[in-house]
């Protein structure tokens, strides 16, 4: 329960702060809350193991998209691109995660996010914008990759062996 709070805390304050700040807070967004979000929805993928993953992913980032809208109804098309980018990315990151099931949680998590970032980057900044602007598609992706890798050290902090393998290997 803790991870499901923690993600829709990150993906909320990331939307208001993006309607208050404008484009210029994507970048450190993306670094701090979106990256724990990358990271900490292939947490609860492998917790949910399969049991209704793609409805309970929908509502986490539907629900993200509700709380923000009712705490600033001026948040309204941020709240729309987020839960459009969020649901693009969902379903890419759960793609790829699934396509590196045979490899250990560090590479899956990563692999995963690189594509996600990637996806997420585009989607979330021309749909709240209104445009695709390049300077922060790539701002967002560098910062989530970089921010995701390090929050994959915070979350699955048991697993130095595994990571050290993936790195090498």
């Amino acid at each position: 329960m803790f991870m499901v709070l923690a993600y829709l805390t990150a993906n909320v304050l990331a939307n208001l702060s993006v309607a208050y700040f404008g484009p210029v807070s994507t970048p450190i967004n993306a670094f701090l809350l979106i990256a724990f979000d990358l990271v900490s929805r292939d947490a609860l993928h492998e917790r949910w193991n399969h049991k209704n993953l793609w409805l309970k992913m929908a509502l986490l980032i539907s629900t993200g998209a509700v709380i923000s809208f009712l705490l600033n109804q001026g948040a309204g098309r941020i709240a729309i691109a987020s839960l459009i980018a969020f649901l693009l990315t969902g379903f890419t990151d759960t793609v790829v995660y699934q396509l590196l099931k045979n490899h250990s949680r560090f590479l899956k998590v990563n692999g995963s996010n690189i594509i996600s970032s990637a996806v997420d980057s585009i989607a979330f900044p021309t749909i709240a914008f209104g445009s695709f602007i390049p300077w922060i598609v790539l701002g967002q992706f560098v910062a989530k990759v970089f921010g995701g890798y390090l929050w994959s050290l915070v979350l699955f902090k048991g697993e130095k062996g595994s990571r050290i393998k993936s790195i090498l290997n």
